[in-house]
């Protein structure tokens, strides 16, 4: 969770709004959804989905529920670390690091994660469902279980060298 005098550099990105529909006697209710990416830029990201009548109202509730569920990412530089699969449900998401220069390589629903998350050198590649819902959730999966080399390290209790040799 995020602090009140870091909310003020806290970046939101709506991925996607969705109309539903509920047909009743005297015609046809809607209602929206958003999902909404929230991040800091400097490694802190979360994503939140609210729905209400209005658009405005979803698009609110999605970004309080983001900033309740920001939490921190393992970054070098300007990359990941490493390549990595964050899967859920049905879709896969593939994000490997890339060379300082090369953008982000990315669809719009990661695409906006990795924005909001400050990753500017990456390649990524959705695998099997295209769902907005679970790409999100996939490249977060996927972001959160990334470890520096020195976390590593500190888990097997040795230095950074041993590893790397």
């Amino acid at each position: 969770m995020i602090k009140e005098d870091e909310e003020a550099q806290v970046t939101e990105k709506v991925v996607y709004i969705n109309r539903v529909a509920k047909v009743v006697k005297g015609g046809r209710r809607f209602s929206f959804s958003a999902i909404v990416v929230v991040g800091d830029g400097k490694g802190m990201v979360g994503a939140g989905l609210g729905k209400a009548n209005e658009v405005p109202e979803a698009i609110r509730k999605g970004g309080e529920r983001a900033k309740n569920d920001m939490k921190a990412v393992s970054l070098v530089k300007d990359s990941i670390p490493y390549e990595v699969i964050g899967v859920c449900g049905s879709s896969s998401v593939l994000l490997k690091p890339a060379r300082p220069g090369t953008g982000i390589i990315a669809g719009g629903a990661v695409r906006a994660v990795l924005e909001a998350v400050g990753v500017s050198n990456v390649v990524s590649k959705c695998l099997r469902s295209h769902n907005p819902h679970n790409l999100v959730k996939a490249t977060l999966n996927g972001l959160r279980s990334l470890r520096t080399q020195e976390e590593i390290a500190r888990s097997r209790g040795k230095a950074v060298e041993e590893i790397l040799a």
